[in-house]
């Protein structure tokens, strides 16, 4: 007769043959869809999707049979009889978690909204440099339509929207969100009133002109290097919208695009990607084959690639170190050029069209006016037909301007068309939390300017990688923020951040 352990080390094999299966099928379909948004031909999508759908629906079909779910119970029982490691308990209570979140869904629906995704961002691509809305809106609209109803199995008790707002940061709603953004706003509002007031803007004219597209690549991957990024795990590529994604740790891809009149675009991009990257290179190897791969929450991984973008790319402190690259590959150009005046012209805010491209100080109001957008569509209170005409008028409420053309209006983002409707908030939530994170390194006694000016920032890396990227999936959101900071979140450690960055740089009293 088979002992309680013995059936237990059953129970960790059979476990471990469901997540090596569940890997490779992730593994999979990460790979297919980098490759589809970087080297793929144009007519190459219904393929994709194809294959897409039949990685899905065997995903659901193994996560989510009677076996695996009887399974998991044993095992819920066995952690909480304390009979599981630490490790163990984690990938138990994820992997559970996961589950649970798939299991009430429609194995028929869930393949046919992948296939619908893979044909949306097909159609996006070729609606946005059109500025065709028509084109694209139908996906829109059948894209909400299945977030509805998806969130209807998820969590039939909760308003869809915020089912979305959970799965892409727990613990989160928009009694949350609205609470965060009615903090941002009542500081960066009267900010931006006030600069435009004032009537002085930092001159742009060292960063103006024309700069070699290769060279522009070769500069972003020397910001790779420098940000402590293994160049032997990692695979960069070009793309429309950028993106990190990863197989395993010891497997990442970094995607940008590069601007021949916009030299800062792809170092902000590089940045911001590479952030993202430390992350997924910064699990524990051990989660490798595991629902403990990655990052724990859209916000989280936010936090990193916000904080290199701003903390540091931004920051007076590195400025130095940016304009000796820059005076690498472009010498002539750059000749002249002081540290204060990159400074200055890289920390210019105004109000602007484009989010990715848009100063960290009205930044927020971008994520802001997506996220009304986004409640609007899921409420009913808008269809994908009205969306433009809503973009203009809240991007002329908020931000004071005008907007063109779909192009780099209602277009410029590729979120809405994979199904990413509700990952938006987190980049501003992202923010916030690195602010709160670069606070606590100071506290401890930190000298977070010298160290950004030293050009080696890896001291950085290991305050975050040891609170933060080591746990993977293995701590949610709020216990990763308590365990690193040794509180809540505060969202006053961004705003007062933000007060005093540019109080300082436009000599507000």
């Amino acid at each position: 007769m088979a002992t309680n352990t013995e059936h237990l080390t059953a129970d960790l094999a059979e476990l471990d043959h469901i997540e090596k299966h569940l890997f490779a099928h992730n593994y999979a379909a990460s790979g297919i869809y980098f490759s589809g948004a970087t080297t793929d031909p144009v007519k190459g999508a219904a393929g994709r999707g194809e294959a897409l759908a039949i990685l899905d629906e065997e995903n659901h079909e193994l996560l989510c049979s009677q076996a695996t779910g009887e399974l998991l119970e044993r095992l819920v029982a066995a952690e909480k009889n304390g009979e599981l490691d630490e490790f163990r308990s984690a990938e138990v209570r994820v992997l559970a978690r996961d589950r649970s979140r798939e299991a009430d869904i429609p194995a028929q629906l869930a393949s046919d909204y992948t296939r619908l995704r893979v044909e949306s961002g097909d159609a996006w691509h070729k609606a946005k440099p059109a500025g065709d809305w028509e084109s694209f809106a139908p996906y829109l609209d059948q894209i909400v339509s299945y977030m509805r109803q998806i969130a209807e199995f998820k969590d039939a008790s909760r308003n869809p929207y915020e089912v979305w707002l959970d799965e892409f940061e727990p613990g989160t709603s928009c009694e949350f969100y609205n609470r965060f953004f009615d903090a941002v706003k009542a500081t960066v509002v009267p900010l931006v009133n006030d600069i435009v007031k004032q009537g002085y803007q930092p001159s742009r004219a060292c960063i103006e002109g024309s700069f070699d597209t290769q060279k522009q690549w070769d500069l972003g991957i020397e910001l790779c290097k420098i940000e402590g990024l293994d160049m032997d795990a990692l695979v960069c590529a070009h793309t429309e919208h950028p993106f990190t994604d990863s197989l395993t740790s010891r497997h990442v891809f970094v995607a940008s695009h590069v601007y021949e009149h916009d030299v800062l675009s792809n170092i902000f991009s590089m940045l911001h990607e590479g952030g993202h990257a430390l992350y997924e290179q910064g699990v524990n190897p051990a989660y490798d084959y595991t629902c403990l791969k990655g990052g724990t929450s859209m916000g989280i991984h936010e936090a990193q690639s916000r904080f290199y973008e701003n903390l540091v790319g931004r920051s007076e402190a590195f400025a130095p170190v940016l304009l000796d690259l820059l005076k690498k590959y472009f010498p002539e150009q750059m000749a002249d050029v002081t540290a204060e005046e990159l400074y200055a012209a890289e920390n210019r805010a105004e109000p602007s069209l484009i989010r990715t491209e848009a100063d960290e100080l009205t930044y927020p109001l971008h994520i802001l006016i997506r996220y009304e957008l986004e409640q609007m569509l899921f409420n009913g209170e808008a269809k994908a037909a009205d969306i433009p005409g809503l973009w203009a008028q809240k991007y002329k409420d908020y931000l004071g301007v005008d907007v063109p053309n779909h192009t780099v209006g209602a277009l410029q983002d590729m979120h809405w068309s994979d199904g990413s409707i509700g990952y938006f908030p987190t980049y501003a939530l992202g923010s916030a939390y690195g602010s709160q994170f670069a606070a606590k390194m100071i506290e401890e006694g930190m000298d977070l300017n010298s160290i950004i000016a030293s050009g080696n920032l890896a001291p950085i890396g290991t305050w975050l990688g040891s609170r933060i990227w080591t746990y993977g999936r293995g701590k949610d959101p709020v216990d990763l923020i308590n365990g690193a900071v040794g509180a809540d979140f505060d969202p006053s450690f961004y705003t007062t951040y933000l007060e005093e960055k540019f109080s300082k740089i436009y000599k507000l009293a």
